[in-house]
């Protein structure tokens, strides 16, 4: 496993790739759960609690995720061509984060129930529900397949706030 470099809104390049839409992946190999296997280690290392494949610049349907707190058992989860079959009218406000755009947080609205599909780990179909934190972050790191970050959520104002912010952050380090 290794730790990859996480692509981040600052740079024009790396936003390039941040937009490209993801293509979806044939079968699950062994090369890519060495893939996710970096991804999880990459996410953990920033830290996070969720990175889709584009965020380290391979622009495939590849989801990592892990909502375990602190002191719990790590509780990794894997979606390889993640799909939303049906999602709740019902909405929630989540003050959400993103490792592409780091220190910055800001409230999107979601919808507070989902129901998804995709293949895990060892290429196997699940389809699931998903509420909660777990609701928003699917939603989140799905938008990352789709090419939008969370702060496309937001006014122009507050979109062009967060990336001023995150180059002034990055400049001074």
């Amino acid at each position: 496993m290794a730790i990859r470099r996480i692509l981040t809104v600052d740079n024009t390049a790396d936003l390039a790739v941040l937009k490209k839409i993801s293509t979806p992946i044939e079968a699950v190999t062994d090369d890519l759960r060495h893939l996710m296997d970096d991804m999880l280690e990459t996410m953990y290392d920033a830290p996070g609690i969720g990175l889709a494949a584009v965020q380290i610049g391979e622009p495939v349907r590849i989801i990592v995720m892990d909502l375990a707190r602190d002191g719990e058992e790590p509780a990794p989860k894997y979606f390889v061509n993640p799909e939303i079959l049906s999602t709740s009218e019902e909405t929630q406000g989540y003050e959400e984060g993103c490792l592409s755009v780091p220190d910055y947080y800001d409230e999107v609205e979601r919808s507070s129930k989902v129901t998804l599909r995709y293949m895990n780990y060892q290429g196997e179909t699940v389809t699931e529900e998903a509420e909660g934190l777990f609701a928003v972050c699917v939603q989140h790191e799905m938008d990352h397949l789709e090419g939008v970050l969370f702060i496309d959520h937001l006014s122009r104002l507050r979109r062009d706030r967060a990336i001023t912010r995150v180059k002034k952050a990055r400049r001074a380090a």
